[in-house]
């Protein structure tokens, strides 16, 4: 069909061949206008736009404004000397001449040096100069503003300024310093004042998603610093950068909620002044549902959508072919159509109806237009894709069979599998609306021919895709790490198994790159060889396999090492260690997600590194905290990281072998990635109500690395479900947005989009939420009993509306208690218990279980939403009918003679009706026989009887239960005791069985009872104070006991009589070693001192034999003072031995009497010591011209030595 195409320009039409210079290219409406024979570009300024027709309709491009850049020329003007007086302010108009696009400003001197600027001279968002406060150095050169315009690449430049500042002191150069430019002259001060903007206020205007540059600028002495503030609420921390040294607040990509007054503070010492700038965000149409194109059949109904928002709200107006709806003329087929305000429906439209309509939605910021094609054609369905395709798969993997279509009205489409039964969809299979048959996990079961039949009334169409499925291509025996010696031979081993339909290749590729096997390398058809390997050979091999529909790869590094016989270690020897970290980290190859980080491993210490660990560390979110980032086989050196946009990284690598971790590599340089929109979702969007004129949209934040970028918020829409309505959206930067004045209960779509300073990521499927409940107004009615039993009854209400809940209908609550028992004195508990019914049956009923016998009822029901509950209904009584009793409250057995038994119990707790008497069971049990059984009736009123034995050595089991007049209610056994001994133990037993354990009321079970006997069978139940009620009997039995051998080491006899034996044996080895040492020996390897011996004597009343006797090792023999000579004379002495030793007496004066025979007349003028064990050694030195006896006239010494003797 042929395409023309035409424009307009300044909407009239364009006759382009009216102009030689201007041209269009073939097949295509570009317009081309050449000036190279002359011409002036100023003659084609306007604003364009293109139309493209053909036999259907009419296109429309958007609008094009044409303007053609200039970088005018500065108006020559002659300036005059700026006189300004020291201290006060100054501002250097620049007025650059206008430009398109503007020029770029900055400010230099005469030698072409740009001007320093800090807090006291900046440049303004204008250009101009602006000096807070002059000072005499500023009049030291001269200031000129420069114009550079980009496009033209020209740059103009204003005359200069030349400043005199006048000064009332003179000024000396030497004298300046930078904390007192001065020079210490005075120069008055000033409080603060602005330069621009000028007064107390003023109103900045800003489009949405644009930035927004608000200044302040003040003058004053000292240099006035500046502070902003918002009035009502912080500044956005997030979005706002501050330049110019805090004079210049900057927000990029300014949203609704950036609207408000924000304030500038300037203050130095001698005050303070504030500026207040009224923000306005107003915004450009943008899109909110953009017209699709439309395809209809012939009587069928359709819509067109073209819904926009701005600020203020976009006109939409409507165009069809190029001309305003309104504006067309009237036909057959325009009544088929209406325009309601951003929607176009058709209805039974028609043949030849088909055009191309534009949506256009235009605010005083701006426009959109949208083209949409509303084809009308009956058309039977028709195949798009080649027929007959064969589509081979690998096992396991998801699959997609593709079968694209066409026809007009939509055809349904089905897929069949073999041509036999019904439509595949569910289970393994699902259908897409656009034709594709998705096979989640394809099988060997799933091969066959699968037809896809598209049809509607005007007939079928149909195409078949044959599918196979195949195994998967695998390496089996993967190459692994050598480390070989130079000169030896290198073999990698790859074995491949795959699908035997599909052929397979395989090749090898060092360091990534291909590899040339030459003459040298040998490969066959499972391995490659390297012979002669040298160190050229080293580095990372890769095995890769392919196949027509899939591929596997393995690598493995080699690595080449010098002869041992030229450089002998002890390698072999020593055990394996963990690997040395990698170094030499580097970044390469960098791109907006994703860097090259290649590293030089380290010595994996005779263990080959299996893998590698790469953790990366961020400077933004959590720095200093290392995380891991992904982990690469040992084998690997340089990786492409996979990352998150605006994230500042470094990285490092960990090597791993069977030993252990490695230290950490030493951190690479930083790389910072580049913002992006974000990626992610926000997750979990909720809207529920919190009251009933709200809704509150709720949603989980993105992670930090999920931002993308600065400045993130969340776009969130909402509308009411099925309304119509157009999508109502707020842009924040929390995580939870509050819908006020919203009707109750009411069902909206929500969506949820992130966004930052790059752009908005992608939107949630749509979500359901709700506004919030309100009390029901209405209440259920007419609520009835049916068929009471002693324990159920059957209940039957009148249903409410369900609009009436006004909430999320949850139940129909039954609210019942037990006011009262039928047994006279009975005393229960009211407290109210509730059960659910949920239904929505016209006529609902329910089944109350769980009912005490014999009792009186209340109950009434109300209808529950998620928050409240109704009004109650009618309350109903209703009494349960008699039933069977609990079982005796308790039972005991007591033996009080050889034959009789003396039985005792309580009444049921719930006796479920009137009590008629209690029936006693009785039967003698031999081991695992029962004899038969005699029965015991008695009147309601007993609780205890005597019972004679026919048998006094056998054992009875007793059943006791409780009578009404509906029958015999639980019984209670318990077994009669065999002895009277036992019948103590017994009593015993049962005591403990009936003792009552009290339970808090909070304390959930398990309960442990304590205090019960091993190997006995006991009866439980529990009793409800508050409720007046008992479980049914659990039985259960101990386990037996358990006799633990006692550990007699522990035992306290056992330890005080080993004590004593202890210290009889400790009494009788000091008496031996006393003994011992009256007659005992001494060594002569004694200390020795310049070759003299130093020998102890044991009494020196007897004096040294000029030859003693000695014993065959040498030592002197001392008995009692005696020699060898006189031992045998002094044998049976008893009492010269029990005599004690005569020592030295203290005198009253603190002198001791000096014995004759004392050290000091034996030694060399040494004094006396006391040894190691306490005992008194001197230097004996035999003095011949000393005479022996004088030692007996010495007096003895007092010893702790001999008072040990006087006790032997």
């Amino acid at each position: 069909m042929l395409l023309r195409f035409s424009w307009r320009r300044n909407g009239r039409l364009f006759n382009i061949g009216k102009d030689p210079r201007v041209t269009m290219r073939k097949r295509s409406g570009t317009l081309e206008v050449g000036f190279h024979n002359g011409g002036r570009p100023e003659d084609y300024e306007g604003e364009y736009q293109c139309f493209a027709t053909n036999d259907l309709g009419v296109a429309l491009s958007n609008k094009i404004l044409l303007r053609v850049s200039k970088a005018p020329l500065w108006p020559k003007e002659v300036l005059a000397p700026v006189q300004v007086v020291e201290g006060s302010p100054l501002v250097l108009t620049c007025n650059p001449p206008p430009g398109l696009p503007p020029p770029l400003i900055f400010w230099m001197d005469s030698n072409m040096t740009p001007i320093h600027q800090d807090r006291r001279v900046s440049m303004g968002l204008n250009g101009d100069l602006y000096f807070s406060n002059v000072l005499v150095q500023d009049g030291q050169k001269d200031y000129s503003c420069n114009a550079r315009f980009n496009f033209t690449y020209t740059i103009q430049q204003k005359n200069p300024f030349n400043l005199k500042v006048q000064t009332t002191e003179p000024y000396n150069d030497t004298s300046y310093n930078a904390s007192d430019p001065f020079g210490g002259r005075k120069v008055a001060e000033t409080s603060p004042s602005f330069l621009t903007p000028e007064g107390s206020g003023s109103f900045k205007m800003v489009l949405r998603d644009e930035q927004l540059l608000l200044e302040c600028i003040a003058a004053g002495l000292p240099t006035p610093s500046i502070k902003w503030f918002k009035r009502g609420g912080d500044l956005p921390a997030q979005k706002v950068k501050f330049q110019n040294f805090n004079k210049t607040l900057k927000i990029l990509s300014v949203s609704e909620e950036d609207a408000g007054e924000y304030v500038c503070m300037a203050d130095n010492r001698l005050g303070s002044i504030r500026h207040s700038i009224n923000v306005q965000v107003k915004a450009a149409p943008y899109w909110l549902d953009k017209p699709t194109n439309l395809v209809l059949a012939p009587e069928e109904n359709g819509r067109l959508v073209c819904r926009a928002n701005g600020n203020p709200k976009p006109n939409i107006q409507w165009l069809m072919n190029g001309e305003p709806i309104n504006k067309i003329t009237e036909t057959p087929t325009s009544t088929n159509r209406e325009v309601l305000g951003d929607t176009i429906l058709f209805r039974g439209v028609q043949i030849g109806s088909s055009a191309v309509y534009q949506c256009n939605a235009s605010n005083q910021h701006g426009y959109l237009l949208a083209n949409a094609f509303v084809s009308v054609l009956d058309m039977a369905p028709r195949m798009l894709g080649p027929k007959n395709q064969l589509i081979k798969v690998v096992m396991n993997n998801r699959t997609f069979l593709n079968c694209p279509f066409f026809g007009s009205p939509l055809p349904e489409l089905r897929w069949f599998k073999n041509g036999q039964g019904s439509g595949l969809d569910g289970g393994q299979y699902r259908a897409y609306i656009n034709g594709t048959l998705e096979i989640k996990r394809a099988r060997k079961e799933d091969e066959g021919i699968y037809t896809c039949v598209a049809s509607n009334m005007l007939g079928n169409a149909e195409n078949q895709v044959q599918l196979e499925v195949k195994e998967p291509t695998r390496i089996i025996q993967a190459p692994t790490y050598q480390s070989v010696l130079r000169g030896s031979k290198a073999t990698f081993h790859c074995k491949v198994v795959s699908d035997p339909s599909l052929p397979t290749t395989v090749n090898w590729s060092k360091d990534g790159e291909r590899l040339d096997l030459g003459w040298r390398l040998k490969k066959d058809e499972e391995s490659l060889t390297i012979p002669s390997v040298s160190e050229n050979d080293e580095g990372i091999y890769t095995c890769t396999v392919k196949s027509e529909i899939d591929q596997d790869s393995a690598s493995a590094r080699l690595t080449v090492s010098e002869d041992a016989s030229h450089n002998p270690s002890v390698y072999s020897t020593l055990p394996p260690d963990r690997p040395d970290p990698p170094i030499d980290l580097d970044l390469s190859d960098p791109l907006a997600r994703s860097v090259r980080l290649t590293w030089i491993p380290g010595n994996d210490r005779r263990s080959p590194v299996t893998e590698f660990l790469v953790q990366f560390e961020e400077n933004r979110w959590e720095p200093g905290r290392w995380q891991n980032l992904s982990s690469y086989p040992g084998d690997l050196n340089s990786v492409i990281l996979q990352l998150a946009p605006n994230v500042n990284y470094q990285f490092r690598v960990i090597a791993i072998n069977s030993v252990g971790w490695s230290q950490p590599s030493q951190p690479s340089p930083r790389y910072k990635t580049t913002a992006a929109p974000p990626d992610a979702i926000p997750r979990d969007l909720r809207g529920w109500g919190s009251n009933k004129d709200n809704m509150e949209l709720t949603w989980e934040p993105l992670h930090d690395l999920e931002k993308n970028g600065p400045n993130l918020q969340y776009n969130v829409w909402w509308r009411r479900k099925d309304s119509g309505d157009d999508w109502t959206n707020v842009t924040t930067s929390e995580t939870k947005y509050v819908v006020r004045h919203t009707e109750t209960y009411v069902p909206y779509e929500i969506k949820i989009q992130a966004r930052n300073e790059l752009g908005s990521g992608p939107e949630s499927n749509i979500v359901i939420g709700y506004s919030g409940e309100d009390k029901p107004t209405d209440s259920p009615t007419e609520l009835r009993v049916s068929k009471v039993g002693s324990t159920r009854a059957n209940i039957h209400w009148k249903p409410v509306d369900l609009s009436s809940v006004q909430g999320e209908f949850k139940e129909y609550r039954l609210y019942y208690w037990r006011e009262s028992s039928l047994v006279p004195g009975l005393v229960v508990s009211k407290e109210k218990k509730t059960t659910g019914f949920y239904t929505t049956v016209p006529e609902p009923s329910g089944i109350l279980k769980d009912l005490v016998p014999y009792s009186k009822y209340k109950m009434f029901m109300v209808v529950a939403n998620s928050r409240f509950e109704s009004l109650p209904s009618n309350n109903v009584e209703f009494t349960t009918a008699e039933g069977v009793p609990d079982a005796p409250r308790f039972f005991r057995i007591n033996r009080r003679s050889l034959d009789t038994l003396y039985l005792e119990w309580g009444k049921p707790l719930e006796p479920n009706g009137i009590l008629i008497g209690y029936q006693l069971v009785y039967q003698r049990v031999n081991g695992s026989r029962l004899g038969p059984q005699q029965f015991e009736t008695f009147r309601p009123n007993m609780t205890d009887f005597i019972l004679r034995l026919p048998d006094r050595s056998a054992r009875y089991k007793f059943s006791l239960s409780a009578l009404t007049k509906v029958g015999m209610g639980e019984v209670y056994a318990e077994e009669s005791p065999l002895f009277t001994n036992e019948a103590e133990n017994f009593t015993d037993a049962t005591d403990v069985v009936n003792k009552t354990v009290a339970v808090e009321k909070e304390k959930q079970p398990p309960v442990n009872l304590k205090a019960l006997i091993a190997g006995e069978m006991y009866h439980l139940r529990v009793y409800s104070q508050e409720l007046n009620s008992v479980s049914k009997s659990v039985t259960f039995k101990t386990k037996a006991a358990h006799i633990d051998q006692v550990d007699i080491a522990t035992q306290g006899w056992f330890i005080g009589l080993m004590c004593a034996i202890a210290l009889i044996i400790l009494i009788l080895l000091i008496v031996c070693f006393i003994k011992r040492s009256r007659g005992g020996k001494y060594p002569s390897s004694g200390f020795l001192t310049g070759f003299t011996k130093y020998l102890v004597r044991d009494k020196k009343d007897l004096p040294l034999d000029p030859v003693d006797q000695k014993d065959q090792d040498g030592s002197f023999d001392y008995q009692n003072g005696s020699s060898v000579r006189d031992r045998n004379e002094n044998e049976n002495s008893s009492d010269e031995d029990n005599k004690p030793l005569q020592g030295s007496q203290t005198s009253l004066d603190g002198n001791v009497k000096e014995s004759d025979d004392s050290l000091v007349d034996y030694g060399e003028g040494g004094d006396g010591q006391f040894n190691e064990d306490g005992s008194f050694i001197g230097q004996y030195t035999v003095k011949k011209d000393k005479d022996e006896t004088e030692g007996n006239e010495s007096s003895e010494a007092t010893s702790p030595v001999n008072a040990i003797y006087s006790l032997a």
